[in-house]
């Protein structure tokens, strides 16, 4: 967790909600690295933590627009709420959004806004072949 080439992903596909019973990973992977190893284990820093999905991920990718808030980049944006961010889905019951992110801006517009689903779908699919 503490080494410097640790990325995160949620290493899982897309599911309507409900639809079956997929892993938790499925609604909380970045919460829960943020809630358990930052706050409640302090095992990692939050920009580390940060680092370790925005950035670095992009990087293994080879996404140079991508991953940092810099002029001239692609950025989704998550607005997290240190307080209450948290996973929420188990095994039992995964079909639970996580808590404490409520803004999440794709492309630049909310879609999640105040805790609430939009329902706009501004998100572009990425291919390796996608113009530069």
């Amino acid at each position: 967790m503490q080494q410097e080439f640790t990325a995160t992903c949620s290493d899982a596909g897309t599911v309507a909600l409900g639809d079956g019973i997929p892993h938790p990973r499925f609604y909380g992977t970045f919460p829960r690295k943020i809630r358990r190893y930052v706050f409640e284990q302090k095992i990692i820093s939050l920009p580390f933590a940060i680092r370790s999905m925005t950035s670095l991920p992009a990087q293994i990718l080879g996404l140079r627009d991508r991953g940092l808030l810099r002029e001239g980049y692609w950025a989704d944006i998550s607005i997290i709420d240190p307080k209450t961010i948290a996973d929420r889905a188990t095994y039992v019951n995964p079909h639970q959004y996580a808590e404490g992110v409520p803004y999440v801006l794709v492309n630049g517009e909310l879609v999640i806004d105040g805790g609430k689903i939009t329902a706009k779908l501004p998100g572009k699919v990425l291919t390796q072949n996608r113009p530069k």
